[in-house]
């Protein structure tokens, strides 16, 4: 199966490397380019891309909003946001918008190819303790208190299910989990699919930013 993935960059020379080296590979094809978030939205309606490299700063519509609007007008892309640091202050809030992850913007090939493949594959390539440290350093953006919303849905899962949830929050692996709740890997990972299709949640990732935004597991 190809997957077919959308440029959404400023920088014409970089959007050429990543076609250079996306198109080289036998399950993936380049299939557009945007310079602007306006057009990796306008491309992303049109193409239905599998995934979009999405830059954050650009002109007009940044990579942020296109995001958020990309996950919405079609909800089978999934977004990569690219970042210059590890820890950009654009980073928590793509996301917040629905991006899959993010890397760096001098990532290694093979990581970026590995990253493309896990995210058609439905993963998230933020490590949960990345995203940890990501959502400790911008907590102060993070609202206060539970909206009504958060709490209906908080009651959709079990006593498990929320103890899985917090240790996702916190940091730990599936296997990390299975040994701290003791349960058999495979039983973690049957709670999270059951915890993200509770809480309408697309992966581990917005079920990180979930628990922190919801109060179940502060950042101290």
């Amino acid at each position: 199966m190809t997957i077919r993935v959308l440029l959404a960059d400023d920088e014409a020379l970089l959007r050429m490397a990543f076609t250079t080296v996306l198109d080289a590979q036998p399950d993936m094809r380049v299939v557009g380019g945007a310079a602007d978030g306006g057009e990796a939205i306008r491309f992303a309606r049109q193409l239905r891309p599998d995934v979009v490299l999405m830059d954050v700063r650009m002109p007009g519509t940044d990579g942020i909003e296109a995001t958020r609007r990309i996950t919405r007008v079609s909800p089978q892309s999934r977004v990569l946001i690219l970042t210059t640091f590890d820890l950009d202050e654009y980073a928590f809030a793509g996301l917040r918008a629905g991006a899959a992850g993010f890397l760096l913007k001098n990532v290694r090939p093979e990581v970026l190819l590995t990253a493309i493949r896990d995210v058609a594959a439905g993963d998230a390539v933020v490590s949960p303790r990345i995203t940890r440290r990501l959502l400790e350093k911008f907590s102060p953006h993070i609202p206060s208190g539970c909206s009504d919303r958060q709490q209906e849905r908080l009651r959709l899962l079990s006593t498990r299910e929320r103890q899985v949830l917090i240790q996702v929050a916190r940091g730990l692996s599936n296997a990390e989990i299975a040994a701290t709740l003791c349960l058999a890997e495979a039983t973690v990972k049957s709670h999270l699919g059951r915890i993200l299709q509770k809480l309408e949640l697309r992966d581990r990732v917005q079920a990180v930013v979930f628990a922190y935004d919801s109060r179940i597991v502060h950042p101290d």
